[in-house]
């Protein structure tokens, strides 16, 4: 039986949006753009010996209810390098039969590279979750694209039975649509458990690089790389892509990170460090 928002007493819904924009500026990349509306905010940045501007996202209320909506619009100049993270796993809770939604917008100039890279999504039972990403890419701007997804919370019982997630990412550059993808699953679907579904795990993680064409070593070391759960990569014409899928956010992270980690001598030209919000 579908709850009605109004018989639970829920609050009204929050709408809450954040742009950014970076420029790079003698060597380093730093904040030009920085406005909010809502409860979306950005700590102060840290840019490291490479250049690189790393800023954490945080969004205070520590979760997304029923109705809420996050619109996030994210631009590089020319040869801007960023990387953008989060402080903790956003939450999707129960929405009472109230969608709640995430917009992300990402404009990249000629020679810009950005890392969206954010802690794991939690879809609670009962959640009805719009996850929309669009990304454009100028000349040979270059992207590291990462995505974990909890469906339910297991470690108390709870499956994802109830609810709904959409998600979409569309990927273009100058123009072109190079990587659209497409996923739509409902509590207490089979595909939840069938084989060319979840199979019964209930953590995805996909990490994406649209830029030059991986070497076949590189490719190769990825796909022995161990892990706890099951994985694998592939090579197309405009981007490569690796998938994970098992039951612990954990074993995701880690098997993704030891992958960004052996592309980093090849996307960035020098050896990956972890911003400090993930040791935490």
């Amino acid at each position: 039986m579908r709850r009605d928002s109004a018989a639970v007493g829920l609050p009204p819904p929050w709408a809450a949006e954040l742009e950014l924009a970076y420029q790079r500026r003698d060597g380093r990349t730093i904040p030009v753009r920085r406005r909010h509306c809502g409860p979306l905010r950005v700590q102060r940045h840290f840019i490291d010996a490479a250049g690189q501007c790393q800023h954490i996202i945080v969004h205070p209320p520590g979760g997304m209810a029923g109705g809420d909506s996050l619109n996030l619009a994210v631009s590089l100049e020319e040869g801007a390098d960023a990387l953008l993270t989060s402080p903790g796993a956003a939450k999707w809770y129960d929405g009472f039969g109230r969608p709640a939604s995430q917009r992300l917008e990402l404009s990249l100039a000629p020679g810009a590279r950005l890392e969206w890279l954010p802690l794991e999504t939690i879809l609670f039972a009962g959640a009805e979750v719009s996850l929309q990403g669009r990304v454009r890419l100028q000349g040979d701007a270059a992207l590291l694209y990462g995505d974990v997804l909890c469906l339910g919370r297991p470690a108390c019982g709870e499956r994802f039975d109830r609810g709904r997630w959409r998600q979409s990412l569309d990927i273009e550059r100058d123009g072109r649509l190079i990587w659209c993808e497409r996923a739509a699953l409902a509590g207490g679907d089979r595909m939840l458990d069938a084989a060319a579904g979840m199979g019964g795990q209930t953590v995805a993680g996909l990490l994406l690089w649209a830029g030059l064409a991986l070497p076949a070593a590189l490719h190769q070391a990825i796909l022995e790389l161990p892990l706890t759960g099951r994985a694998a990569a592939s090579q197309l014409p405009d981007v490569w892509l690796a998938r994970f899928i098992g039951d612990s956010a954990e074993a995701a992270h880690h098997w993704l990170r030891r992958a960004r980690r052996l592309l980093y001598p090849f996307t960035h030209g020098r050896a990956a460090q972890e911003p400090r919000i993930w040791a935490t």
